[in-house]
């Protein structure tokens, strides 16, 4: 990683980190935790107001996000779901209702302070079935194969190294699964220096991608059947957009018992059965 990639997680990392001891120590004073300040096209709004109330708090009060992929990645019971750059658990802890007891919801992030607001906002919710993991969304300490769907909100676009971020994501998810994740993407007219003219790197801005490099990323890491849906304006040529793919299902075995080769059997001449 250059030094220049280096500074920005770390850039990263300060700002995420200020909000979740933002959020902790609101939740320790008499008036309760305070929201993360936000403009109107990011944060707790965007979810409907009884996923809101459902949930702690604290974890409404972090949230950062630019849309709601749990509402976006039809979850079902049973499944396993990773959430990249999980905050304060507000999308964990969802998807942890969505997929239910026989399911389990895993959180990734890098921010010591966001891991430990969400672990208390999980018992505080109940949520056995969910799992907070520390680590970065280039490199997810998760064995490949074992997840159905990878869930992100606002994330991706911070990071330095996309493509390591896409060939991740494949990696762990298991043969059909998916991913849906809200993100912040850019007009393909608009060049990175138009882009970090409309907002910082940190602000979800100067690092999006256009739609044009996002749908490049994921054909380049191997998924299938992608779509960009922008959902709201964020910026000036910058929307915020729902990001759906598939990883290929194992290929089929198309032999069957008609195509094997049949066994050839001969017999000497003059050679009879015997009795």
């Amino acid at each position: 990683m250059s030094e220049q990639s280096t500074d920005l997680r770390e850039t990263v990392r300060r700002r995420y980190a200020a909000a979740a001891v933002q959020v902790t120590e609101g939740a320790t004073a008499c008036c309760g935790p305070q929201p993360v300040e936000a403009d109107e096209n990011f944060g707790s709004t965007l979810y409907d107001a009884d996923e809101r109330g459902a949930l702690p708090a604290e974890a409404v009060a972090a949230s950062l996000g630019c849309g709601n992929p749990t509402a976006v990645a039809e979850l079902r019971a049973g499944e396993r779901v990773l959430d990249l750059g999980s905050g304060g658990g507000i999308d964990v802890l969802l998807s942890a209702r969505r997929v239910g007891p026989t399911g389990k919801a895993h959180g990734l992030d890098m921010t010591e302070e966001m891991l430990q607001l969400a672990l208390a906002n999980a018992e505080k919710a109940g949520a056995t079935n969910a799992e907070f993991l520390k680590g970065t969304i280039e490199a997810v300490p998760l064995p490949a194969n074992t997840i159905d769907v990878v869930i992100s909100n606002c994330v991706i676009n911070l990071s330095t190294d996309k493509p390591a971020v896409f060939a991740e994501a494949f990696r762990v998810l298991r043969p059909g699964g998916r991913i849906g994740v809200s993100d912040v993407v850019a007009d393909d007219t608009l060049a990175p220096e138009q882009r970090a003219e409309r907002g910082d790197y940190v602000g979800c801005i100067a690092g999006a991608l256009s739609f044009s490099e996002y749908r490049a990323g994921l054909e380049a890491a191997g998924f299938t059947r992608i779509e960009i849906t922008p959902t709201h304006p964020v910026a000036d040529g910058m929307h915020s957009a729902i990001v759906r793919a598939v990883k290929p299902a194992a290929p089929e075995r198309t032999d069957s018992v008609a195509e094997l080769p049949v066994l050839q059997v001969t017999t000497a001449p003059g050679c009879g059965c015997r009795d």
